[in-house]
């Protein structure tokens, strides 16, 4: 399984992906809320995701998983 992690802390505004939805490198999994910014997040593989680890509303560290790929 590939991982995809955070790559700067912040809160989990919203999750643009779905379990078994197919994404490629470079785009957009999630929306992350940082002070006071809405950055989008983009996949650093692509593959079909196979397990989503956090949620809307999770607050997230840079380097904890978001989600992994097949």
């Amino acid at each position: 399984m590939k991982q995809v992690k955070a790559d700067m802390s912040g809160s989990i505004w919203k999750i643009t992906t779905t379990v078994g939805e197919n994404v490629a490198t470079g785009q957009e999994i999630a929306i992350l809320e940082s002070m006071k910014m809405e950055i989008p997040m983009e996949s650093t593989e692509s593959g079909r995701v196979h397990m989503i680890h956090k949620k809307e509303g999770d607050f997230v560290e840079e380097g904890d998983i978001i989600l992994e790929l097949e």
